[in-house]
């Protein structure tokens, strides 16, 4: 009794830290694995966590506190073995672009909104791991996030660009930073244009011939000492500056409730692009490795790395594409290699971060250029070109909605676009005519395989799709058009429902008036293939009473057989 009481309270503590179930199957070789990609990923993590910060108008700090401090829960609640936690340029931008009004010009307002965006997703993430929400995350098109990426790496060059230059860089919208970067290019500083040109090109070779290798790391290195020597802050380069050193005080942002709720909604845009993004790279690798992968289990992760990141200082963090993809490449078997990774940044935190001062602001705009060209997938827009204009018309929405709107404007573009797509393929699904397949008895649709044969008078329609309230209307409409065209002078329709996962009471009205519509013709309907759920639903509304008993065995060849018998005994 004890034993299974004691087997019942570890089981739900197993499910919430999967780190029990795996830490204890470590062995020294996985462990220096994980501690090689740990190192690695750290050293890729580092630069970018600093041009992450950058994008989100924040102190370069702060990308390194996000970092620290989510990756030191993450890796107890991860489900995927390869994920890597960290600040990302879609989620920077997101917060970079939305929070600068609402700071007012407040350098310490716009940190503490900045954490408190990142305690809110915490908390979307938890309610969403409690609801079992993992669903959700399909709910956002793959078409539209081509789009939304495309945009977004867009707009990120149209914050980077002119500091890649040395110029002025403008704020709003897109066209309005081009604008000003075009009226300003004369003013490009030669020598902040030179360094940042030569860190461009080493990173562009560096991945081509070194591919997840930490070349950004090399990049700045180099960008610091070449700074050093030539007194780059002398000749006009703007450089990082002062990067404090030390752990932060940790503790909630000082915000009121009112500034929580206008927070909200840039919140709800970012856990949105966290998820989807985090949950893409968790079945990526588990694909890869053949493993169960537990989208609901990541929302956990994420609340956990968004909570560390709120209050220590940072801002919101997701799972990272190219971070997890140096991780798994540099030989990282568990979570442990990102708790490696997090302690190597605590330790630049604590004590190097002073070296960072004399980074140039053009080799840090390259490391973000570098890093979010991958976001711009001339390749996949290809595709979708080649595969239906459609949904190339739907990711050019969506990326001109960020280019047009901004880019937390563009996510909801991107979500209402999704939402649309999502209802009208429920509410429009696809319907045929069936025909019996030559030497079986099986029924296939007629359209794409003429050679099915038809019963002359009898009419036999399949809906693929669950009969409910939002497409009831549709699925008449199309019956009664495809019955005047295939066969107007049918005695027997048959409703094939076979492929119907359900029929609600709307569904199930809708059978009935089609009944009596086609009996005042004179034509019978009647119902086939109807599963278990769904006989039960159809009997619950009271089908059976006009319909007659809607057996299990009650198939289409079975119907067709009565019906010939019935012919002959008239």
């Amino acid at each position: 009794m004890t034993q299974g009481g004691a087997a019942t309270a570890v089981s739900p503590l197993r499910r919430a830290l999967p780190a029990l179930g795996w830490l204890p199957q470590s062995n020294p070789p996985s462990l220096r694995g994980d501690l090689v990609a740990g190192i690695t990923l750290a050293a890729y993590m580092l630069p970018a966590g600093l041009g992450d910060a950058s994008l989100a108008n924040l102190p370069p700090q702060a990308g390194l506190y996000a970092c620290l401090f989510s990756g030191l829960v993450f890796w107890l609640f991860c489900s995927s073995r390869q994920t890597a936690v960290s600040v990302t340029s879609a989620i920077s931008v997101l917060v970079g672009a939305t929070l600068g009004t609402l700071a007012s010009g407040d350098a310490a307002r716009f940190g503490a909104l900045a954490a408190g965006t990142a305690l809110l997703v915490a908390m979307l993430a938890l309610v969403a791991w409690l609801l079992r929400a993992g669903v959700i995350v399909s709910f956002v098109s793959e078409t539209v996030l081509i789009g939304w990426k495309a945009g977004v790496a867009l707009f990120i060059a149209s914050t980077q660009v002119p500091k890649l230059f040395g110029v002025s860089s403008g704020h709003g919208s897109f066209i309005e930073r081009a604008s000003v970067f075009l009226a300003h290019l004369h003013e490009a500083n030669a020598l902040a244009l030179t360094m940042g040109a030569a860190a461009l090109a080493a990173l562009v070779l560096g991945k081509v011939f070194f591919a997840n290798k930490p070349i950004a790391l090399l990049v700045v290195i180099g960008g610091i000492a070449a700074a050093s020597v030539l007194d780059a802050g002398a000749h006009g380069v703007k450089l990082l500056g002062s990067v404090p050193q030390g752990i932060p005080p940790i503790g909630l942002p000082a915000l009121r409730w009112s500034e929580l709720s206008e927070l909200l909604p840039l919140a709800m845009a970012c856990f949105m692009v966290g998820a989807v993004e985090t949950a893409a790279i968790g079945r990526m690798f588990a694909i890869k490795s053949g493993v169960r992968f537990d989208p609901n289990q990541e929302f956990l992760g994420l609340a956990a790395a968004n909570l560390g990141a709120g209050v220590g200082g940072g801002f919101a963090v997701s799972g990272g594409m190219s971070q997890s993809l140096v991780n798994e490449n540099a030989g990282g078997r568990t979570p442990l290699s990102g708790l490696v990774a997090a302690l190597v940044i605590g330790v630049v935190v604590l004590f190097f971060s002073d070296l960072l001062r004399n980074l140039p602001q053009p080799v840090l705009a390259a490391i973000v250029l570098a890093a979010v060209a991958g976001l711009f997938r001339t390749d996949e827009l290809a595709r979708l070109w080649r595969y239906d204009r459609r949904e190339f018309a739907i990711a050019a929405a969506a990326l001109a909605g960020v280019l047009a709107a901004g880019l937390l404007q563009g996510v909801l573009i991107g979500a209402a676009i999704s939402l649309v797509l999502l209802l009208r393929r429920a509410s429009q699904p696809h319907v045929a005519v069936l025909g019996r397949i030559p030497g079986t008895a099986r029924f296939g649709d007629v359209a794409p395989n003429p050679e099915n044969e038809r019963t002359p008078g009898v009419f036999i329609f399949r809906a693929d799709a669950a009969i409910l309230y939002f497409n009831c209307e549709y699925l008449r409409e199309r019956f009664l058009e495809l019955l005047a065209a295939e066969a107007p002078d049918a005695t027997l329709a048959i409703w094939s429902l076979t492929t119907a996962g359900t029929v609600d009471l709307a569904g199930a009205e809708m059978l009935l008036q089609l009944r009596r519509e086609l009996q005042a013709r004179g034509i019978a309907l009647q119902l086939a293939d109807a599963r278990g759920p769904v006989r039960d639903n159809l009997r619950a509304a009271g089908v059976e009473a006009h319909f007659g008993p809607i057996a299990a065995d009650q198939s289409i060849a079975a119907l067709l057989d009565s019906h010939r018998q019935a012919a002959k005994d008239t």
